[in-house]
């Protein structure tokens, strides 16, 4: 029996770790890998005692981008079947961005080309110190082009402008100071830091991470005006009445600890 390329399990904790693994290719992705995480996404999303999703490789690399194979059956595509493609990466990626709980890409090694998209949809990432990016594309005469929207929201136009066209390799701290990478761990902490996230992420009330994800997606870019106001007002309203507003308000006051934090 084949060994699946895309692995997810979820603990007890309500945490679910989407993994890649063929490690023996780098875990490079192709249209069977792309299929398989937008399954992954697709379920996750609908799953309400999910709490925290975790992108992660087996192996030296996080990705080394796009497999070879795949590479040559698209150049042997005709332009619809490329857009057919792209699409379907596309909307995998779409599916990652839009997950409703909060997500971290947990990257060692290698991080090329699409797989700098993969980290981009994520909320948060966590880098080994060793963990190195390359927006590669143009190296080959391509374009970064269904990563993009990710990409420059994660670095910024400034650095998107430099390492689309230069096709540097940059260094965890780099990735950091541009936004791509939350965290940089030292050797051998990856796990410790990443850890340390989930673990800030666990002890919130799970609608209102959910909820304050989906504010940040709502509010950013948008005018201050009595519209947008007024929808916070709304949803601040809302969420106060709710069952989990009045129980984290409850034990708040009384000093206790809320119930989704268990005993």
């Amino acid at each position: 029996m084949t060994e699946s390329t895309v692995i997810t399990a979820v603990d007890e904790r309500g945490v679910a770790t989407v993994t890649l693994n063929r490690p023996d290719k780098h875990n490079a992705f192709d249209d069977t890998i792309i299929a398989q995480l937008r399954e992954a996404f697709d379920d996750l999303a609908q799953r309400d005692e999910v709490r925290v999703v975790v992108l992660a490789s087996e192996g030296k690399n996080f990705s080394a981008g796009a497999d070879l194979g795949w590479m040559k059956r698209m150049a042997e595509y005709d332009y619809a079947h490329n857009l057919r493609d792209a699409q379907l990466l596309a909307g995998m990626l779409k599916a990652l961005h839009d997950l409703p709980q909060p997500t971290i890409a947990r990257v060692q090694g290698a991080a090329f080309g699409g797989a700098v998209g993969l980290v981009s949809c994520c909320d948060m990432a966590v880098a080994d110190e060793g963990a190195s990016f390359c927006l590669s594309e143009v190296k080959i005469g391509l374009i970064p082009a269904t990563i993009s929207p990710y990409v420059i929201r994660a670095m910024g136009e400034r650095a998107a402008r430099r390492y689309f066209t230069t096709a540097e390799r940059f260094r965890a701290s780099e990735a950091q100071r541009i936004g791509l990478v939350s965290e940089v761990a030292a050797a051998g902490a990856l796990d410790d830091v990443l850890e340390a996230l989930v673990a800030a992420l666990l002890q919130n009330g799970p609608a209102a991470v959910r909820e304050s994800k989906q504010l940040v997606v709502d509010v950013v870019g948008r005018d201050i005006s009595a519209e947008l106001i007024e929808d916070t007002c709304v949803r601040i309203a809302h969420i106060r009445v709710s069952n989990e507003g009045q129980e984290g308000l409850g034990a708040f006051l009384n000093k206790r600890k809320p119930n989704w934090l268990g005993d």
